[in-house]
């Protein structure tokens, strides 16, 4: 096995292990799961979200991204509402409730994280953030890894 692939394996590893934790956390304390919590992230921060923003940020098909916005309407976490200027779209936007859901998930997620990662030297994690940052920009700007 190639050094890349061992990094690859590593990540793909790190990653899973950590979403599971502060999914299952996030889970019981607060009843959504963590792809749930970056939904409302997302539609939090995005002016004007639309499903296409979801799906290019976080690299998923447009029926998995609509699904899940189902359930957070279903749930009462967010609303479509007609786009302004394009009637055939819908912006996205939280309700009163998925603001108070995202506000008090946000610690929980960032403590589980802390707890988590906290055998590792700052400088490493500010290391890793870097060069993660550095090879996700390539990857975007190269639309690597987009659903078909």
């Amino acid at each position: 096995m190639s050094h890349v692939t061992l990094i690859f394996t590593d990540l793909v590893r790190v990653e899973t292990r950590l979403y599971n934790a502060v999914s299952a956390r996030l889970r019981a304390e607060q009843g959504l799961g963590l792809g749930q919590f970056e939904f409302l992230e997302i539609i939090d921060r995005v002016p004007g979200c639309r499903v296409l923003d979801i799906v290019g940020e976080l690299a998923i098909t447009v029926g998995a991204v609509s699904k899940a916005v189902d359930r957070l309407v279903a749930a009462g976490w967010c609303v479509r509402v007609a786009h302004p200027q394009d009637r055939r779209s819908s912006v996205l936007r939280l309700t009163p409730e998925g603001e108070k859901q995202l506000a008090a998930s946000r610690p929980i997620v960032e403590g589980e994280l802390s707890s988590l990662t906290g055998a590792i030297p700052p400088d490493e994690l500010t290391r890793i953030s870097s060069t993660l940052a550095t090879l996700r920009a390539a990857l975007e700007a190269g639309s690597q890894g987009q659903p078909g």
